[in-house]
């Protein structure tokens, strides 16, 4: 049976609170954005305003909350699953498809419905990139903290220096 792999909790944690952090951002830009360069009536229409309604918001919310949610599932994976990160990896990868297929199937403009679906996409790569990369560090702190040394890489080899040199 394999081990499981060392944590860091309060690492992986803070980096799950600034993945929430930065998916309501993006969330944000990608309305703004999406809204003033393509016109596009991203989830109200476009007669409300640049800023929207409370809907603006609220998709900011839920970019954060699925930043935590994926933090969550990435702590009971790491608790329960030899290889967590190709295991989260496998789970986020069809959980964006839905998320990007979602839009497609409501009654709004098509083109609406693709710019939003592009806006789940970035959404979805930058919860899954972030959380994947805390994880990996909160990882590697708590191996470190427990004496297990890593083979270095062809990456680490490559740019050490000596310090008896």
């Amino acid at each position: 049976m394999a081990s499981r792999p060392a944590l860091d909790a309060a690492r992986l944690w803070t980096g799950g609170l600034s993945t929430a952090l930065v998916a309501a951002l993006t969330a944000v830009a990608g309305i703004l954005l999406t809204r003033r360069a393509s016109g596009a009536s991203v989830l109200v229409p476009r007669s409300v305003g640049l800023w929207g309604d409370r809907t603006t918001g609220w998709y900011a919310v839920g970019g954060a909350l699925a930043g935590l949610a994926a933090t969550g599932l990435m702590h009971l994976l790491i608790a329960v699953n030899p290889r967590p990160i190709r295991c989260f990896a496998r789970l986020v990868v069809p959980a964006t498809a839905v998320a990007m297929l979602a839009p497609l199937a409501t009654t709004g403009t098509p083109h609406s419905a693709v710019v939003t679906a592009v806006l789940n996409l970035v959404l979805g790569l930058v919860v899954g990139s972030s959380v994947a990369g805390s994880a990996r560090g909160a990882m590697n702190a708590a191996a470190r903290a427990d004496g297990v040394c890593r083979a270095p890489t062809a990456h680490t080899t490559a740019h050490s220096t000596s310090a008896v040199e």
